[in-house]
């Protein structure tokens, strides 16, 4: 079957404070709250906006605040916190760009926030009977891959495949080698493919809640870090009280439920505390 033909994707920053399923997983521009009175500016990646935005409201309500929000690249973020950009807070994926922070003397102090798990996908009713990963290297299954989406989406998805060891026979499967997970995911709503390999949250955002069905994949075949988001007050915060009650907000109870809710798994909860001793998730 011939392969759609794609050309290497590109994260960049998110469109809109209300972010559209593509713009947090596709190619976007920045997104920033224009406030007026006390501000606290908050950063973080983009794959952590669909909870954040909520969460930032919540706050805001509660404290009187406003709550300046951008959402971008991870690595665009920290490579603008690490030179001369200051915010108040900062919540990221990859733990050792956080340690990296902190080493620098930027950022203060940093907690777990949550973490993030794979599952696969089908279109609804799984027409081809999807049980494990096991099954995307059977004959006749129509693989749905993004190889060339930003990190760490396409990379994650073969690396699974690859510990599974059905890398090859999966990528010969494939109908569609796609550079965005948002477009491949098209492919798995419309029944174009038979399943794919993709975060959970994403089968959360609201261009894709409740139109597949989800099968999970085994922990022991999950890449490397990056699993882990940490939230973290920077040493730049114009009121450092107050961005130490934004995190301790994210870390409770409330604050934890909407990362929940959208799809991560908690640091609080009690699978998160076991992750958080697995990938030593700690402050440097």
């Amino acid at each position: 079957m011939e392969k759609k033909a794609t050309s290497p994707g590109r994260r960049q920053f998110l469109k809109t404070a209300a972010l559209s399923a593509c713009g947090a997983l596709c190619a976007a521009s920045p997104v920033q709250a224009q406030t007026s009175g006390e501000i606290l500016r908050v950063w973080s990646c983009g794959g952590l906006a669909e909870a954040m935005m909520p969460a930032n409201v919540a706050f805001e309500a509660a404290h009187g605040v406003k709550v300046a929000y951008t959402g971008a690249f991870a690595a665009a973020l920290g490579k603008s916190l690490l030179g001369s950009a200051t915010a108040d807070v900062f919540a990221g994926r990859v733990l050792d760009l956080a340690k990296k922070l902190r080493q620098s003397g930027k950022m203060a102090s940093f907690m777990p926030l949550c973490f993030t798990r794979y599952v696969l996908v089908t279109p609804k009713g799984n027409p081809a009977g999807i049980q494990n990963v096991m099954d995307m290297a059977r004959p006749g299954v129509r693989v749905v891959l993004a190889p060339e989406a930003s990190p760490p989406g396409g990379a994650a998805a073969l690396k699974i495949l690859e510990k599974a060891g059905i890398l090859e026979a999966a990528q010969k499967n494939a109908v569609t080698m796609g550079s965005c997970v948002q477009r491949t995911m098209d492919d798995i709503l419309s029944g174009r493919g038979d399943v794919s390999i993709v975060e959970y949250r994403v089968t959360k955002l609201p261009a894709f809640t409740g139109r597949m069905e989800v099968v999970n994949i085994d922990e022991g075949l999950f890449p490397p870090p990056p699993m882990t988001f940490t939230v973290g007050v920077m040493t730049s915060a114009v009121n450092k009280p107050l961005a130490e009650a934004y995190v301790r907000y994210l870390t409770s109870p409330e604050g934890q439920a909407a990362f929940e809710q959208h799809g991560f798994v908690p640091a609080f909860s009690e699978k998160g505390r076991q992750l958080v001793e697995k990938y030593g998730v700690k402050d440097v």
